[in-house]
């Protein structure tokens, strides 16, 4: 029997608009400031009830013109911009940076600033991997997360600090080599970090992996498949966690990655759970890196001996007028790059992030453009977030880790 609701002259049958409301859709703007877009974004969602049918991202509020910044500094002082981009991988923005100048260059940094690169550079990875889970836990529910992974990161933090002074944006690599060697010490504070990281790490999965609600929240949600993460261009844990082994360390190796021994973790379902399956099994390999780049870290220079490219050391500017005139010359213009093009790729934490580099000759880049693979991922996340319930967006975002200093640049 129907339920008739009157008012004066106005009937209301609620069951026939039970029926008439079915299919209808609403439309629901999420952000720009949303807690938990992990950045400013906004996503438009058309809903049918608790269901999502169609998601539409709108990127751009954090737009800082990094790489036209970078194109109006001198090659050296464009890595202080290079840094803010990918600001949770500052280094593995610098890394690719330096990477395609050197070519253009024909530059070959020594063995042991190549070897610190690799260990610089996977320390960054783990870092970052580490506020992904800290806050995508967070999102999820599980709170105490935050804390452990937080903690377990201030101790690589302090590492980069003591290395270069600074703990977030360090512009430690330079063109050439590095901007300094470690200090004295340095290797065996690293050591002793390793040494506690993987009881650590195992430590947060198995607190996960046995919450149920976490399960809940992960499993099954937000999958797609290999053929639509490579359609979509996405790359990084994201499109292994699909199933896809492609790893720009691997399938391209630069800095000497392919002398170090390491697996490719790939997950099945390229789900939400899957990706943390993937970062997690990442954290113990790059720790893996590390221990072997402390192993072979030969002695010898960090830079190369070029006084054209390397600012000459503080002692010798104080009793040599030609190292004084050749810093001033390094500080004032900075050097003259051969004209060219070049494109290097590598795998930061998020993806595969690329590196177009032109010169015309002068003591500038010419032309500096950046493949973020956060910026990727984001417009993967129609594909993710279609069918699911408007609960699981905050999941599903909080899974393909976005920077949007790196994706609005």
């Amino acid at each position: 029997m129907s339920q008739v609701v009157k008012s004066g002259e106005f009937a209301l049958d609620l069951d026939e608009l039970k029926v008439a409301g079915e299919g209808d859709r609403m439309t629901l703007s999420v952000g720009p400031h949303h807690p938990s877009t992990h950045g400013v974004l906004r996503v438009v969602l058309e809903i049918e009830g608790e269901r999502i049918v169609k998601a539409s991202p709108e990127v751009g509020f954090l737009h800082t013109g990094i790489e036209k910044t970078a194109e109006n500094l001198t090659w050296q002082q464009a890595i202080t911009v290079i840094d803010r981009m990918d600001y949770l991988a500052p280094l593995s923005n610098n890394l690719g940076y330096v990477l395609a100048v050197e070519k253009l260059l024909g530059l070959e940094v020594p063995p042991r600033a190549r070897v610190l690169r690799v260990l610089f550079t996977e320390l960054q990875r783990m870092a970052s991997h580490l506020v992904w889970l800290g806050t995508t836990a967070q999102d999820v529910g599980a709170l105490s997360i935050f804390f452990y992974a937080f903690d377990l990161r201030e101790g690589i933090l302090d590492l980069f600090e003591e290395a270069s002074g600074a703990r977030m944006n360090p512009s430690y690599f330079r063109i050439g080599g590095l901007a300094r060697d470690v200090p004295e010490g340095f290797v065996d504070k690293v050591a002793a970090y390793l040494d506690e990281f993987p009881a650590r790490v195992l430590e947060i999965r198995d607190i996960l992996n046995d919450n149920p609600i976490w399960l809940d929240r992960m499993k099954g949600v937000g999958a797609i498949d290999g053929e639509q993460a490579l359609a979509l261009g996405v790359t990084g844990p994201n499109l292994r966690a699909c199933g896809v082994p492609y790893d720009v360390r691997k399938a391209f190796p630069y800095a000497g990655y392919d002398e170090f021994e390491f697996d490719v973790p790939v997950g099945e379902n390229g789900d939400c759970y899957d990706r943390y399956v993937v970062r997690m099994e990442e954290l113990i390999e790059s720790h893996r890196i590390c221990r072997q780049a402390l192993e072979r870290l030969p002695d010898g220079p960090v830079v190369v001996d070029d006084r054209k490219i390397v600012l000459p050391p503080k002692h010798e500017v104080r009793q040599s007028m030609e190292a004084l005139i050749h810093h001033f010359k390094l500080v004032s213009y900075g050097f003259d790059v051969p004209e060219g093009e070049v494109y290097q790729a590598l795998e930061s934490p998020r993806g595969e992030i690329g590196f177009y580099v032109v010169s015309r000759g002068k003591n500038k880049p010419w032309r500096v453009r950046v493949r973020g693979p956060a910026f990727y991922h984001v417009f993967a996340l129609p594909a993710m977030l279609e069918g699911a319930l408007l609960a699981d967006m905050v999941a599903v975002i909080a899974s393909i880790d976005p920077v949007f200093g790196e994706v609005d640049r």
